[in-house]
């Protein structure tokens, strides 16, 4: 946890620096708003950083509204970033072989002022895209077969939701909307696969979100796991709080339902690093359930796929990537994951990676959806 903050602040700060210092340059012409512009980038740019190591003593508006500030500048600095690497680019390119118009280059300042005005504007309008782009999740259909009795059951309509990340910038009016969303899908089962929490509970719980989790009508309940997130923040009471609003949260556990399908919910795989011991093998826990009923499996990260084929589990469900969430970061989590988002089938073994029902961080979306989806799974009939 502290190396990853480590390089978290340390990737930021120098990106932060960049960016400040080609903003710098293009005020020489104008001196005498540079120690303006100091302060105020500096403010914003340490506002998420500050926002969420206050918000461990002070829950109050103040931190709220620093956190919203920080969490969007996290999203307007990697597109500033990428496009100061373009501009010093393209200069780097005219240094050698000039081919800046004229106009340009008579009246250089002026032409930096109009660039940067550009950039600004473009970025605002991406963060504004995104920003409803994030808060308007889709709904994915997918419909698979398991070639397995289920008791009396012919089918089964699970709506998943992963990744909601609920906190100070993804409140209760957030959740209202998803909740909406699932109970519009007249589910059977509703399984939350991780990240439920963005952290520590107590930004979460003032404003009582809980209460909106009570109000997802499914006919055989809630089932969810801990993600990464939840173990970020003090597990122990995260896990108590979603029970006590009707979320039954499985930690290494299974339940078989209605004597018809068994579920199986696994801890995160960062429970080693932030509880002092590791999670269960799959195995064990899939050697406690009944394989001849079909067998669902929840396990935030979608590492290891192969696991869940060669253990008898018919589907298993993850989150965790958000696809990226900010383009082009789609490109990263592509090349980490054997499946960063959607559908893959091993053997008679399906799965299903979501890209998440809201955001984390930055509450903006480019290059991905969020989503809640609903699965549609058919037994074999007597």
């Amino acid at each position: 946890m502290y190396m990853f903050i480590f390089v978290f602040i340390s990737v930021f700060g120098l990106i932060n620096f960049y960016v400040f210092i080609r903003g710098w340059q293009v005020l020489a012409s104008c001196p005498g708003f540079r120690p303006a512009y100091a302060i105020l980038y500096w403010l914003v740019a340490l506002s998420y950083i500050g926002s969420r190591g206050l918000e461990r003593f002070l829950h109050s508006k103040l931190t709220g509204v620093l956190e919203w500030i920080g969490s969007f500048w996290i999203a307007a600095l990697l597109y500033m970033f990428l496009a100061v690497l373009v501009l010093d680019a393209l200069r780097a390119v005219n240094h050698f072989l000039p081919f800046f118009p004229a106009a340009v280059m008579e009246n250089y300042a002026r032409a930096k002022h109009v660039t940067a005005g550009v950039v600004a504007g473009a970025v605002a309008l991406t963060l504004l895209c995104g920003f409803i782009n994030a808060r308007i999740p889709r709904v994915t259909e997918v419909e698979l077969s398991v070639g397995k009795r289920a008791g009396g059951l012919k089918s089964l309509n699970i709506v998943v939701a992963s990744d909601i990340h609920l906190g100070t910038i993804v409140g209760r009016s957030w959740l209202a909307a998803i909740v909406d969303k699932i109970n519009a899908l007249s589910p059977d089962i509703v399984l939350l696969p991780g990240d439920v929490m963005d952290g520590e509970i107590g930004p979460a719980a003032w404003k009582n979100p809980g209460e909106e989790l009570r109000r997802i009508q499914a006919r055989y309940g809630v089932y969810a796991v801990m993600g990464n997130h939840e173990y970020i923040g003090n597990g122990i009471v995260t896990s108590r709080y979603l029970d006590e609003h009707n979320i039954v949260v499985l930690r290494d556990q299974s339940v078989t339902i209605d004597d018809s399908f068994s579920i199986i919910g696994r801890e995160d795989r960062s429970m080693g690093r932030r509880a002092g011991h590791a999670r269960k093998d799959l195995k064990v826990l899939a050697d406690e359930v009944d394989k001849q009923l079909p067998v669902i499996l929840l396990d935030h990260q979608p590492f290891g796929l192969h696991e869940a084929a060669e253990n008898g589990v018919d589907l298993q469900l993850s989150g965790h990537t958000h696809y990226g969430q900010l383009w082009p970061l789609n490109y990263i989590v592509n090349a980490i994951y054997e499946l960063a988002w959607g559908y893959k089938r091993i053997g008679e073994t399906h799965y299903y990676v979501s890209s998440g029902a809201s955001s984390w961080g930055p509450p903006v979306r480019i290059g991905s959806r969020s989503e809640i989806v609903r699965i549609l799974v058919n037994f074999q009939e007597f």
